[in-house]
């Protein structure tokens, strides 16, 4: 090993069990902080013409108004189980970056990046629909109110809508005996094209814009603070190259349309150029808070983890 200043903490130079208690409590942080934009983007996402909500800021007022703080946060327990998942695409990017680096000798961070991201996706994803579908359900579903318009209600669920544990298992079994089995995983594909692709280029921006603000700033500019700028710019182009897939696949789950390409037409005959910037506003600033906090806490667990070997070659 060079006697040089490590760029990119890699698998093998860390504690994992370390890593993996630190990943946990970052996840779930992560999701208690963000998890409101997320209320307001689906539900931005999945309106019909005649809309209720006119932008984020009038989404938000509202929700507060009529359903209270806990409107922001409908569906948020199931979401957590997505922690697991998160376990999953974290062990998925770095064993994929380190199985590159050693049996295919790829060593470009970039192409690492682009290739561990898209499978870590895919991971997640499989994971995750059935946790996402139920949760976009309770996120969107509606409560009657003095002045709230109409009622969100895609599954037509006669329950207590302020009983959440009555809501979950209404929706489940709703799912259930429309679809079967099948009907957690409505808008799998969907996520697929609209996730892997942007995790891929996630992790494939990440250290161009690291790169290149290392060139333009300062060089007693902490390591941190450079990776805390990437990860958000980074975030940004994402959300603008595949925010009409995201659309889509929030469509296709909740609103029960059959295939990508009707709902695609569908949201551009009802929307036509709308349907690139649908949510667009939520979903950036959604990106721009994960994606800081990501990589704040990714890689910060990663210099707590690593081994005592490399701590001396480790900028902060």
């Amino acid at each position: 090993m060079e006697d040089r200043e490590i760029l990119t903490i890699e698998w093998e130079m860390m504690d994992k069990s370390r890593f993996f208690m630190f990943s946990m409590i970052n996840s779930f942080t992560l999701r208690c902080l963000v998890y409101p934009l997320t209320v307001i983007k689906t539900r931005l996402q999945v309106q019909k013409p005649g809309k209720h909500y006119t932008g984020t800021f009038d989404a938000c007022s509202k929700i507060l108004r009529y359903e209270g703080f806990g409107g922001l946060y409908r569906g948020f327990w199931i979401n957590t189980i997505q922690m697991v998942s998160g376990i999953g695409y974290i062990f998925t990017y770095e064993k994929v970056r380190d199985m590159l680096s050693r049996h295919a000798d790829i060593h470009d961070r970039r192409l690492k990046g682009l290739i561990g991201g898209g499978c870590s996706s895919l991971v997640s994803q499989t994971i995750i629909t059935p946790f996402d579908v139920v949760s976009q359900h309770m996120m969107v579903l509606g409560r009657p109110s003095k002045g709230g318009g109409t009622v969100m209600n895609p599954l037509n669920i006669r329950v207590d809508l302020k009983n959440k544990h009555l809501v979950f298992a209404a929706i489940v079994r709703e799912l259930y005996r429309r679809d079967g089995f099948r009907g957690f995983y409505r808008g799998y594909f969907a996520s697929l094209l609209a996730y892997v692709p942007g995790s891929a280029l996630w992790w494939m921006f990440y250290p161009v814009y690291a790169d290149g603000l290392r060139r333009v700033v300062p060089g007693w500019t902490p390591q941190m603070l450079v990776q805390c700028m990437a990860g958000p710019m980074s975030g940004v182009t994402v959300c603008l190259i595949t925010n009409p897939m995201d659309v889509v696949r929030a469509r296709i789950q909740v609103q029960r349309m059959n295939s990508v390409m009707q709902t695609f037409w569908q949201l551009w005959t009802e929307e036509r150029m709308r349907m690139f910037q649908i949510g667009l506003s939520a979903r950036v600033m959604q990106s721009l808070i994960s994606s800081f906090l990501l990589v704040l806490g990714y890689e910060t667990l990663k210099r707590w983890s690593v081994h005592d070997e490399y701590k001396d070659k480790i900028r902060w």
